[in-house]
């Protein structure tokens, strides 16, 4: 059973399972929006695994009963990642907790699931780039717990925190199933579908539309590709020795780098800047692309660095370079007129 299946990430985790032969119950809210997920049908048409379609609400108590019920794991990936948001409560942190604790409860009930794999973030191990200085940090892993994001700072990031533990919580309660956790860092790459509703294409549509073109931010994230993202949950599946959090990230670099990749890439067709903008300007101009004071004062100028390495090391994942992710991922935006 796959939640999610319909988003950025989601959709390749199940494009990746279905091409490995899986049968994949999705769930989705409404059977009857088959344009939703047209493009996996289609997908599922060209493989060796079959797609079937059960209807569950996050925010519905035992509406993923059913689905989970026969199924030998599930993918727990649903749950939203927006840049603006108007309530964070409702749109964040209530479809992230409820929606974990009823999909882990249905894995508990099903008396068939033996491994949950969850889709949580890089969010949940750390809050602003400023913590690793102030935790006396060398970089973050997998020991790591965001404390720092709260539901008027960061609300994604606090939404993923309570996600998480909240999952722990739930599996060490019981003995019927195993549970593995995949944190990916900012996700970026090509997506399978137009309708996204993912923050990286926001992000990556600021980037292209020219709202950096005066100057970049200077902020570190760590990146990884959505495509290996859905081959990390794989492994999470499939290796009995998968165990604990899995922090994934290819490197962790500046917007300003992401930007040069793409003029290396793209040329003058889109308008990248060419520096960066001092810190203070950002305090100006940042209300205005959607960011806050207290994210400027903690994150812009501020070292940062993940260690992914023990998803290379024990998982055996293999990363995208960045700049492969970056090529492929304006290519497919563009086909799609999401530009």
């Amino acid at each position: 059973m796959v939640t999610g299946g319909t988003g950025y990430v989601g959709s390749w985790i199940v494009k990746k399972l279905l091409e490995a032969g899986y049968t994949v119950r999705m769930t989705v809210r409404d059977k009857n929006r088959t344009s939703k997920y047209a493009v996996l049908q289609q997908i599922a048409d060209r493989s060796t695994g079959t797609l079937e379609f059960w209807e569950a609400d996050l925010l519905v108590p035992g509406s993923f009963d059913a689905a989970a019920t026969g199924s030998d794991a599930v993918m727990h990936v649903a749950s939203p990642f927006m840049i603006k948001v108007k309530d964070p409560q409702k749109e964040f942190v209530d479809p992230a907790l409820e929606g974990t604790r009823n999909v882990l409860f249905a894995a508990t009930k099903s008396g068939t699931v033996r491994k949950v794999v969850l889709t949580s973030s890089v969010a949940a191990i750390h809050g602003d780039n400023a913590d690793m200085a102030e935790q006396g940090l060398a970089m973050f892993n997998e020991a790591s717990f965001n404390t720092t994001s709260s539901l008027n700072h960061s609300p994604y990031s606090y939404s993923k925190v309570l996600a998480e533990k909240e999952a722990w919580s739930i599996a060490e309660a019981q003995n019927a199933w195993k549970l593995v956790v995949v944190n990916p860092s900012l996700v970026l790459g090509p997506p399978l579908m137009a309708d996204s509703s993912s923050g990286s294409f926001t992000i990556m549509q600021d980037i292209l539309r020219g709202t950096y073109k005066f100057g970049a931010p200077n902020i570190r994230f760590g990146y990884v590709d959505v495509r290996d993202v859905a081959e990390a949950h794989l492994l999470a599946l499939e290796r009995d020795d998968a165990h604990g959090r899995y922090l994934l990230a290819e490197r962790t670099s500046g917007i300003i780098d992401i930007t040069q990749m793409i003029r290396s890439a793209f040329g003058d067709k889109y308008k990248m800047p060419k520096g960066l903008v001092p810190k203070w300007s950002m305090y100006l101009v940042g209300p205005f692309v959607g960011l806050k004071w207290n994210f400027i004062h903690r994150n812009v100028g501020h070292s940062f660095e993940l260690d992914s390495s023990k998803s290379r090391d024990q998982l055996g994942l293999r990363y995208t370079p960045l700049e492969t992710t970056m090529h492929d991922m304006v290519t497919a935006m563009d086909e799609l007129g999401m530009v």
